[in-house]
């Protein structure tokens, strides 16, 4: 999958679904161009729609209206190009954390049957660069030491790590978060917060954040985006509020940081004051 233009496309999208009487409009002509390498927190409140945008952008779903795109593309369906991580970790608990980072290569690049026909060849020259490429990953986030354990000897954060390896070690041109750390314990979450904004440092790609937390929305990202829906108008969808560049990594508690929480709260969560 190649091609031209931006990493990510929404051209006048709308979504609906069908409800008991009729249809609900989650939200109808939302533009988004995104350029590479860009960190977005994407928050609104609950319902606005930020769930259906990642499913949309992941290929799950596709818009009632509209048309997504990414670097030139349609997005018609999944592809290794998007990956995606929940907020409930997804490992295979019966796999150390080594080989459930190195399982989408696995399955990426070798056939089961050509792996069990040519096991002898296939260990040395394919599983070794696999496990290298694993274990480097394992390292940006500091879990390298634990790569022999098994998912249920780490704590709930170490397990989120390794899922968010997982993405990330398939390459993708956009990494789609739907609440990571929204089961974590607070330091738990300050610490993945750090870790992946390092990781994003590092990679050239392009990360999707949907959170409720507006402080961590405004620590990791790059760039801020709000959805919200006009209470003048509850059938309509919602729609873009807010969409600014900033300070990754900045202070929650200077005044531009404070002035821009005030200014997201009265934008997207008005109706809920």
């Amino acid at each position: 999958m190649s091609g031209d233009g931006p990493v990510l496309e929404c051209r006048k999208i709308a979504q609906r679904y069908r409800v008991r009487r009729g249809h609900q409009i989650v939200f109808e002509d939302l533009d988004l161009t995104i350029a590479e390498h860009q960190f977005i927190s994407l928050v609104g409140a609950s319902g606005c729609g930020k769930s259906t945008l990642l499913r949309l952008v992941l290929g799950s779903e596709q818009p009632w209206k509209g048309a997504l795109f990414s670097n030139g593309e349609p997005i018609t369906h999944p592809h290794r190009t998007r990956g995606i991580v929940f907020q409930k970790y997804s490992l295979f608990p019966h796999r150390t954390v080594l080989e459930n980072v190195m399982f989408g290569l696995e399955l990426a690049y070798t056939y089961p049957f050509q792996k069990w026909l040519t096991w002898p060849w296939y260990r040395t020259r394919h599983e070794r660069r696999f496990r290298d490429e694993a274990m480097q990953h394992l390292r940006q986030v500091k879990l390298h030491d634990h790569a022999d354990k098994y998912p249920h000897q780490l704590s709930g954060g170490m397990q989120q790590r390794v899922a968010i390896v997982q993405a990330l070690i398939m390459k993708p041109r956009i990494l789609l978060m739907d609440e990571p750390f929204g089961a974590l314990d607070p330091d738990a979450r300050e610490s993945l917060q750090r870790s992946i904004v390092n990781t994003f440092r590092e990679l050239d790609t392009t990360i999707f954040l949907v959170t409720h937390n507006l402080e961590e929305a405004l620590y990791v990202g790059t760039r801020l985006v709000v959805l919200a829906r006009d209470a003048r108008r509850p059938d309509a969808g919602s729609r873009i509020v807010l969409d600014q560049p900033i300070a990754q990594g900045a202070s929650i508690d200077a005044p531009e940081s404070r002035e821009l929480l005030a200014q997201v709260r009265r934008a997207g969560f008005g109706e809920m004051r």
